[in-house]
């Protein structure tokens, strides 16, 4: 069925104004009288007018929306700054399209092209990979405004972004003060993944003379309880075992915490278990879950932020890609402590 859409000339009939006298009352324009602009509005709303946005685009050159990618509707973090970038563009007037791209290279190129064919004024995305960014810096060179919403340093693309690398580091030196030196990690160690975790964790060992033990480094295929739960059937047969672990999210180390509490293994006592990104959950987790924070407001704020004068900047002349990455901090919970020297050998 075919929709019946309201034009300006429609609602000139039905009051007897010109379209032009139609067009200003609609807009509020004080050159048309109070008690005119009344009728008109109350014709429009009659007939169930709404404005032509396409229209009004056609002529602005902008539609007012923003385009929104991100890996994975499944991980809470996303949405958690999904929510907070929609919101805070709504109070600047604009619209959010949301995508996402499964985690998957093509789908994500895919999203990108199907949201400029529908012209939007920008775009702020989660890459699926921190260094395959070919496509995401063509739109740069091309002086659309794009914001990436992860820290990669000398990427050449505008990016704000919580300091990964930082934060396991820190993380890592964390649990290595605590007196453990055999600290696990659940984390990607692909170069074509997004390792910046895993390399905070490299740099504080081998600061502090520790010898990096690859049976120690699980790859999670998914970021979900049910894969941190299975990876420590594999960390937990390692001998000696480890006496700490670092996850790079906080399901990964819900699964953890529950495979612990199945096979008769204490969390701090036996294992510490840090997380990552600092989740609502993880405070009320069968052990309140240490993690590193994800400052989810300051990303998608100062985020929004910078895309806004990419779109206020001409064409030609962008501003300089700037990086901005934030410092996170360690939040300590119940599940992180230092070993007990009878538990290491077990």
């Amino acid at each position: 069925m075919a929709k019946t859409i309201v034009r300006l000339k429609d609602i000139a009939e039905k009051t007897g104004f010109s379209t032009n006298t139609v067009s200003l009352a609609l807009r509020e324009s004080s050159r048309v009288p109070l008690e005119t602009r009344d009728i008109i509005q109350r014709a429009a709303k009659e007939l169930n007018y709404l404005p032509n946005h396409v229209a009004k685009s056609l002529v602005s050159k902008e539609t007012r929306t923003i385009g929104l990618v991100v890996t994975s509707i499944k991980n809470p973090v996303h949405t958690l700054v999904a929510e907070v970038i929609e919101r805070t563009l709504a109070e600047r007037g604009y619209s959010t399209l949301f995508a996402t791209s499964r985690e998957d290279l093509a789908t994500e190129k895919r999203v990108i092209e199907m949201f400029r064919s529908r012209q939007v004024d920008g775009m702020l995305i989660y890459p699926v990979s921190h260094r395959r960014i070919d496509h995401i810096k063509a739109l740069r060179q091309f002086g659309f405004p794009v914001v990436m919403l992860v820290g990669v340093r000398d990427c050449g693309i505008d990016s704000v972004g919580i300091d990964d690398r930082r934060g396991g580091y820190k993380a890592t030196r964390y649990l290595i003060e605590l007196g453990h030196r055999r600290i696990g990690i659940f984390n990607p160690t692909d170069p074509n993944k997004n390792i910046e975790k895993f390399e905070g964790y490299l740099q504080a060992l081998s600061e502090a003379g520790i010898s990096f033990d690859a049976e120690l480094a699980l790859l999670p295929t998914v970021t979900s309880p049910a894969q941190g739960y299975y990876l420590m059937d594999t960390l937990m047969a390692v001998r000696p075992r480890p006496t700490a672990l670092l996850n790079s999210v906080d399901a990964l180390a819900i699964g953890a915490l529950r495979w612990c509490q199945v096979h008769g293994v204490r969390v701090p006592e036996e294992i510490a278990i840090m997380g990552y990104d600092n989740l609502d959950s993880s405070e009320f987790a069968s052990v309140p879950l240490s993690s590193v924070n994800y400052a989810a407001d300051i990303v998608a704020g100062m985020a929004v932020d910078r895309l806004m004068r990419l779109i206020s900047s001409s064409v030609d002349l962008l501003p300089e890609a700037r990086v901005t990455l934030i410092d996170p901090e360690l939040v300590i919970r119940e599940s992180t402590r230092g070993p007990l020297v009878a538990a290491t050998p077990r």
